[in-house]
């Protein structure tokens, strides 16, 4: 198996079995990491039953709430450590279409980019039950960034990506600092500023309909001042390639 899809959780019980059969269905294959932080509701129970009758599901537990950026790094150094090619980000809730993985994977196989992004904002504002206030949050941020950073990626904050082998291996995940929503922006950024071709994919983004959000403003606030010490950082970083 070359694609790997890790999927972070912290009470999703609602949401992870639907999850799982959805991905194990599609057309390209993919094997899928559960990364669960303690969920109290029983979140990685399920997926130790599921893993009787799914050959291609794999499952990490951590004691507790650690950050979605130290769960991806986790993540990622499974997936290396364990040969993938091309490894997936994407959340447990639905929020991200399933079988828009294929077309990530696809961006990347077979029309030879670097760094995949399912991009909420490249062809205008593509969200779906969300609040007003929390739209515009979102989309002003991923404006903030591309005028701080240079980027011209548009959905900058985007958690449903595909990432070739080779970008993770010079990324060096363990090394970035942010570990909220601002480890999204911070990955995105190492890969532009190793000159890895990164695209845009447009999808639908649609708000949970099962389960809480952990979506925060304090999250975003991370985020933005995150963005300002990483510009400075980097201004004395030499970014090479392996």
């Amino acid at each position: 198996m070359e694609n790997l899809v890790i999927i972070p959780t912290y009470k999703e019980r609602e949401n992870v079995e639907a999850i799982i059969k959805a991905i194990s269905s599609l057309s390209v294959p993919f094997d899928i990491l559960i990364i669960d932080d303690n969920s109290p509701d029983g979140t990685a129970a399920i997926v130790k039953t599921l893993q009787t009758v799914n050959k291609n599901l794999h499952l990490l537990e951590r004691p507790g709430k650690m950050g979605l950026g130290t769960a991806y790094i986790t993540g990622f150094d499974w997936a290396l450590e364990n040969g993938y090619k091309y490894v997936f980000e994407m959340d447990a809730d639905f929020s991200h279409d399933p079988r828009d993985l294929v077309r990530l994977y696809q961006a990347c196989h077979d029309d030879g980019s670097d760094v995949a992004i399912g991009s909420r904002y490249i062809s205008g504002v593509n969200v779906v039950n969300w609040p007003l206030s929390r739209v515009l949050m979102s989309y002003v941020a991923s404006i903030y960034v591309r005028l701080i950073t240079g980027m011209k990626i548009m959905d900058t904050t985007a958690g449903f990506i595909c990432y070739k082998k080779e970008v993770l291996e010079n990324i060096k995940p363990a090394h970035i600092r942010a570990v909220g929503y601002g480890f999204q922006i911070e990955m995105k950024f190492t890969a532009w500023k190793l000159g890895y071709k990164i695209v845009e994919i447009p999808i639908i983004f649609t708000d949970r309909k099962l389960g809480s959000s952990k979506m925060s403003g304090g999250i975003f606030n991370e985020a933005l001042w995150g963005v300002l010490r990483m510009k400075v950082r980097s201004m004395f970083i030499k970014y090479r390639r392996n």
